[in-house]
């Protein structure tokens, strides 16, 4: 099997602009980068937040289509993204949560990783991962979030599979 070095960016569904606007960018910190239009479907933006230069490995972008009813859950579907967070920043994300109406739960312990699930306001879920080991990302100066507590970029995706013998082959 092929070396896979990480994930370039995460591309997801959302509800209201405005909403996925507000939460990514005030309550997560992340920086809207760019803003383009689907290529399939011109009337529909597509929305880029990343690490203050959209550096790889930090986008995450999503197509807001309104009408659309909210996601299901299940066997064969994404149904997580990880975001990397500095260790022992995640009494701040609880407090900066609490403060937005945020909606999360209690911390995880995953493969050796504190995690702080969250759901965005389109239903999305989102997990908050603490690492340890460095990572290289440019910190949005300015942006609401500080660069000490900032989210450095992806940390990977939950898949559902209901036979993970056939999932892993």
């Amino acid at each position: 099997m092929e070396h896979v070095n990480g994930l370039h960016h995460i591309t997801a569904i959302a509800g209201n602009a405005q909403e996925n606007l507000d939460f990514y960018s005030d309550v997560l910190g992340m920086r809207l980068v760019k803003k383009s239009v689907n290529q399939d479907d011109p009337g529909t933006y597509h929305l880029f937040y990343a690490d203050a230069e959209g550096s790889p490995g930090s986008d995450l972008t999503f197509f807001p289509w309104e009408q659309l009813a909210p996601p299901r859950h299940g066997h064969g579907m994404a149904l997580e993204v990880g975001l990397e967070v500095p260790h022992g920043s995640l009494d701040f994300w609880e407090a900066r949560f609490r403060r937005y109406g945020a909606r999360f739960s209690e911390r995880e312990h995953r493969f050796e990783r504190v995690v702080l699930p969250v759901v965005d306001p389109h239903g999305l879920r989102l997990a908050l991962v603490e690492e340890t080991a460095p990572r290289r990302f440019a910190p949005w100066e300015g942006g609401p979030v500080p660069p000490e507590r900032q989210i450095r970029g992806l940390h990977g995706a939950r898949v559902g599979e209901s036979d993970a013998a056939a999932t892993s082959a």
